[in-house]
């Protein structure tokens, strides 16, 4: 073998150094805007009332929800119609999860296992429809690309799971804009095949800032199959009080 001067050493040195500290660098920013991208989604806290539309080839249902959340836990939601299934109800707190069902007046905890089941026969899961904290916890993160959206930088993140930890996706991929608006949510089975994928679209301001007002989820394997999202009202607030999300708020609904 030949030897390498003392010079190149410490070039070679130098510029590995620097390399290691561009790719920490990028791990950060991946981390930060996926994070970002959850806390611009969500705000402080939020009180909406979506309109939600599943769609199949030969026949469409619709439902309008209200709900509110607070931070990156707490979500409760009401359905307002249709008719029969007005009162149903959904609690998420600190990772856990009920479900009311005004008929039978009874309130059910899911088990970890079902927060990945359909949402109301939905193609969103109890995960998707509450924006669990689970990709910022459970995956790293890494930029693997950039693109453009209105005059803006958009950055694709590819995000792994962590060793040992409890998710059901193999792969997640994100399209986050510079001023962290997601505009593209993929998820891929552990066969790394896309399963699923949620764009963003009607992008308007809404208290200040700007936010999507229509989510499509589709899957990848169908075709005319699609739920969507249709926000008929939005506010970002300061907070929400503690007794909101509370399984006594979740059997009133008329709080």
């Amino acid at each position: 073998m030949y030897l390498l001067s003392s010079g190149f050493r410490r070039t070679l040195i130098f510029v590995l150094a620097c390399c290691g500290a561009l790719l920490g660098a990028e791990e950060t920013d991946a981390d930060r805007l996926v994070e970002g991208a959850f806390d611009y989604w969500r705000g402080t806290a939020s009180i909406a009332t979506v309109e939600m539309t599943i769609h199949r080839p030969d026949w469409e249902r619709t439902m309008t929800i209200r709900a509110w959340t607070r931070g990156q836990d707490d979500s409760i939601f009401t359905l307002l119609a249709p008719p029969k299934d007005e009162g149903n109800g959904t609690l998420l707190k600190d990772g856990e999860m009920w479900m009311y069902n005004p008929k039978v007046n009874r309130v059910i905890k899911l088990p970890p296992s079902m927060m990945s089941q359909a949402w109301m026969g939905s193609d969103f899961s109890n995960n998707d429809l509450s924006k669990s904290n689970t990709l910022l916890t459970d995956y790293t993160h890494e930029i693997v690309g950039t693109e453009e959206h209105e005059g803006k930088k958009v950055y694709v993140i590819k995000s792994m799971p962590k060793p040992q930890a409890p998710v059901i996706w193999g792969m997640q991929k994100m399209k986050v804009r510079e001023d962290y608006i997601m505009l593209r949510e993929e998820f891929y089975d552990e066969e790394m095949r896309l399963v699923k994928f949620m764009d963003a679209n009607t992008i308007r301001p809404v208290d200040g800032k700007l936010f999507p007002m229509v989510w499509i989820m589709r899957k990848a394997d169908t075709t005319g199959e699609f739920t969507r999202l249709d926000y008929l009202e939005l506010a970002f607030v300061e907070d929400l009080p503690d007794r909101l999300f509370t399984l006594s708020s979740l059997r009133n609904p008329g709080r």
